[in-house]
């Protein structure tokens, strides 16, 4: 046990964030990050184990049921295939939703919990300022944040335009990743 995790926010990150709708209701609004696949691809052979914490607060403003949205990443995570997601934590909005909203940590610290990962060894990715104060809040040795349209008030550890650039980082910081076969 004890595996460094990889911690991924979803909308910004894995997908792109719908614009001008603040939610992505339904599978023909999704759209992959550009980078995901090869950065998932990377993660995975380096030995981390992945986890999607997201926030989706349309279903508790009954923008999306609960069953649509376990649609929504039962498809993404097909689509993954190989590279999906070993969890999955979200807060909903909905009353006494068991997991809290983020800046609060308790999404990490259920995934910790729940998979036994190791926060000293672990990365969280994501591109608003709650991702990094949870992170920060709940421990997580690194932080990259992807810096889109929403203003930067805490800042990553580091800071990327696409995933493209998280390569260079993870290169930079763990050394050259095992060859892909």
């Amino acid at each position: 046990m004890n595996q460094p995790a990889f911690f991924f926010d979803r909308d910004g990150v894995v997908n792109i964030d719908p614009d001008p709708q603040p939610y992505v209701l339904s599978w023909e609004q999704w759209v992959w990050a550009p980078g995901l696949f090869a950065l998932l691809g990377e993660i995975k052979r380096r030995g981390f184990t992945t986890v999607l914490v997201t926030s989706q607060r349309c279903v508790g403003k009954g923008l999306l049921g609960e069953a649509a949205l376990a649609g929504l990443h039962g498809r993404m995570q097909e689509v993954l295939g190989d590279l999906a997601f070993d969890a999955i934590y979200v807060h909903t909005g909905l009353p006494g939703d068991p997991v809290p909203p983020k800046p609060d940590p308790g999404m990490v610290w259920a995934a910790v919990r729940d998979l036994g990962l190791d926060l000293s060894r672990s990365w969280l990715i994501g591109d608003a300022d709650r991702d990094m104060a949870m992170a920060q809040a709940a421990g997580v040795a690194h932080t990259i944040r992807v810096n889109g349209f929403k203003p930067v008030g805490v800042a990553g550890d580091h800071e990327v335009r696409s995933l493209a650039e998280v390569h260079g980082i993870l290169e930079a910081r763990l050394g050259p990743g095992p060859v892909e076969s």
